[in-house]
């Protein structure tokens, strides 16, 4: 069995420890300038940019290409959700006072959980979420998806790692499956926010398939925006 974090980190632009951590196997953690990691990722070159394909010039798509790993996009749901969960306890302000931007680290939580069982299980969930939004509007036909296989050689895979993609890119698109691996709500968070990031909200197709998958994943309506509203930062 291939190693799913390891291939999330790849997909989303992580991969390599932060300054001072040693390659021990625990993923990079957040840094304290989470929001310009969000915006310095470099995945253009890796999986995402190559599944994306001619989605990069989509603007929601290009965020995709920017997180920076597997912290960042844990780090995003966490915030979006922390957030929704404070407004729902604070009574309306006529005008709130300005307030620092706080990014909370997920490391240990739901979001980014520590038990390497766990962690797997959630990596497999994200990859799966993204490579299915990246085919709701049917933009991996079977021409895009032989300039895909082609380049996988070139991004240092194992065969189980090619064999994978090329399985979920072949695969018929499924919501039904996407949904069912959001075990925990947190989870769900997560899935949300990777699939916004795979695709563009202003292709009606795609937009059906967000709005489709904010349904069946039950998210509130408020913290569906709070999602979209973190994952738009990362193409500000």
């Amino acid at each position: 069995m291939f190693d799913p974090q390891k291939l999330l980190e790849q997909f989303l632009g992580g991969g390599k420890p932060q300054d001072g951590q040693q390659n021990s196997g625990q993923k990079p953690g957040l840094t304290p300038d989470f929001m310009k990691g969000l915006a310095t990722g470099g995945v253009a070159g890796g999986l995402a940019g190559v599944l994306l394909g001619g989605k990069t010039s989509k603007k929601m798509a290009k965020g995709a290409l920017k997180l920076g790993g597997t912290a960042a996009l844990a780090g995003l749901a966490y915030k979006a959700y922390t957030q929704w969960q404070a407004s729902k306890n604070q009574a309306p302000q006529a005008e709130a006072p300005p307030m620092k931007d706080i990014t909370p680290r997920p490391e240990g939580t739901a979001f980014l959980p520590s038990i390497t069982q766990q962690r797997d299980s959630m990596s497999l969930a994200i990859l799966r979420a993204m490579i299915s939004a990246a085919k709701a509007d049917g933009h991996i036909d079977a021409e895009e998806q032989r300039r895909i296989f082609g380049k996988l050689d070139e991004l240092g895979l194992d065969t189980e790692e090619k064999a994978f993609v090329i399985d979920e890119l072949r695969r018929p698109l499924d919501i039904d499956a996407v949904v069912a691996a959001a075990t925990t709500p947190e989870l769900a968070v997560e899935i949300y926010a990777a699939s916004v990031l795979a695709i563009d909200p202003d292709d009606p197709a795609e937009q059906a398939y967000l709005a489709m998958l904010a349904s069946r994943l039950k998210l509130d309506p408020g913290l569906k925006l709070a999602v979209e509203r973190e994952a738009a930062k990362t193409v500000a």
